[in-house]
C-alpha cells in the first residue's frame, strides 16, 4: 500500500523546504506518493460589489490555473524527475481547514508544511495558518523550519 504525504506549498522558500523534507521522508518510506497542495486563501465573508460577485467564479478559476502553472505543476514535475510519485492540487479556502480536508480526502498519513513567520495584529488575534493546522489537523503535522 502506498503511503501518502500531503505537502502544503506557500509559494515561498518555506514551502520549498517543506517539499525537500517530504522528499527525504518519501525516500525513507519507499512506496510513497507526495500530494502537493497549494491553498489560495479565500473568505466567503469578503464584502464585494455586484460587479465583483458576477466575476468571482471566473477570477477564482484564473487564480487556480495560475497557481497550478507557477507553483504546483513545477513542484510535481521536479519530484517526478527525481524518481518519486507525486500529484498536485490547488483549492480556495481557509489554509488550515483546506489542508486538513485534503489530507483526509487523499488519505494522507501526514501533513508537511513550512514555518512562516506570521506577524502583526491579525496573527495575534487569529493565529497563523500553521498554528491553526497543528491544533486542528486529524493527522500528524510536521512543521519544517
Amino acid at each position: 500500500m502506498t503511503t501518502k504525504l500531503l505537502v502544503g506549498l506557500d509559494g515561498h522558500d518555506s514551502g520549498v523546504r517543506a517539499l525537500k523534507h517530504a522528499q527525504a521522508l518519501a525516500k525513507l518510506i519507499g512506496d510513497c506518493e507526495l500530494v502537493i497542495a497549494y491553498v489560495i486563501e479565500w473568505s466567503p465573508f469578503a464584502f464585494q460589489t455586484a460587479e465583483e460577485n458576477a466575476l468571482r467564479h471566473k477570477r477564482r478559476e484564473e487564480e487556480i490555473d495560475l497557481a497550478k502553472s507557477r507553483i504546483v505543476e513545477p513542484a510535481v514535475a521536479q519530484v517526478i524527475a527525481d524518481g518519486q510519485k507525486a500529484s498536485g492540487v490547488v483549492q480556495h479556502g481557509n489554509v488550515s481547514d483546506t489542508l486538513d480536508r485534503l489530507a483526509r480526502k487523499h488519505e494522507a498519513e501526514q501533513i508537511i508544511v513550512g514555518r512562516v513567520a506570521d506577524t502583526g495584529i491579525g496573527a495575534r488575534f487569529f493565529g497563523s495558518s500553521t498554528s491553526n493546522l497543528v491544533m486542528q489537523a486529524r493527522v500528524p503535522v510536521t512543521v519544517v523550519n
